[in-house]
């Protein structure tokens, strides 16, 4: 088999690449930082193509999807993506504009293009990684959590189409909350909680993913949490969720 992963000069992406080439997956692997990409590739033991792109830009994500198509794609994985930290009146705009052509732009154009040539050949796995922040609403981070529920609601609406169509093509959304990556800094914020390692991530994103499951949530207390928000109204969880990240630090 043969994966793409963007986002994997770092983190989850870096580690669901060990974990895929572990299983003798042969990769492909983007990122803007081309340098990291080839740090990675001398550390797999399987066959590895490097596209450095920057997927906040359209025309990057359109040619990434072109560079492959001579390749026989089996599994995707749209893990590239980013935060930004503040109040929404604060923040700044262009950051956010870039951080949701990251997040969810480079996402929706990548799951459909590759999940035409999967339902093609009526075979493929697509991994979209959402987060737990996409389960609520989440002022001080309100765009990031906003970006996560789009790419965690449009993969459970693909993921029913393809059901109810009978494609023998797999789509699910990682909802991973806090995990220790370069995250935390380019957002600019300290968790208030431990996060999970992203080599345990990874490893059980994968696992789940061949199994078939729609939502993995990785971790018994972001299960437990993710249980407990859908039986509290919005409007309390907002107000929860609003204290967790008054306790995370800006830079």
């Amino acid at each position: 088999m043969k994966a793409l992963i963007t986002g994997a000069s770092s983190g989850i992406g870096r580690d669901i690449a060990y974990e895929l080439a572990g299983r003798g997956c042969d990769l492909i692997v983007s990122a803007r930082r081309e340098e990291r990409l080839l740090a990675l590739k001398e550390k797999i033991p399987t066959n590895v193509r490097i596209i450095a792109a920057d997927l906040s830009k359209q025309e990057e994500c359109l040619r990434l999807y072109e560079e492959t198509q001579e390749e026989d794609v089996d599994i995707l994985v749209n893990n590239a993506g980013y935060g930004v930290f503040g109040a929404f009146n604060e923040t700044d705009l262009s950051q956010e504009i870039s951080m949701l052509d990251v997040n969810i732009f480079s996402v929706h154009i990548l799951t459909k293009l590759f999940l035409k040539n999967f339902i093609r050949k009526n075979n493929g796995f697509i991994l979209n990684v959402a987060s737990s922040a996409g389960f609520m609403p989440g002022p001080l981070f309100a765009s990031y959590y906003a970006s996560k529920a789009y790419v965690l609601r449009l993969t459970q609406g693909i993921r029913e189409e393809l059901r109810k169509a009978g494609r023998n093509v797999y789509i699910g959304a990682l909802c991973p909350g806090p995990v220790n990556t370069e995250f935390n800094a380019t957002a600019g914020v300290q968790f208030g909680m431990n996060g999970l390692s992203s080599e345990y991530v990874a490893k059980y994103a994968v696992k789940k993913m061949f199994c078939g499951k729609t939502v993995i949530v990785p971790g018994a207390v972001m299960k437990a949490a993710h249980f407990f928000s859908k039986l509290l109204p919005d409007s309390i969880v907002a107000k929860m969720a609003y204290a967790v990240q008054k306790g995370k630090q800006g830079k």
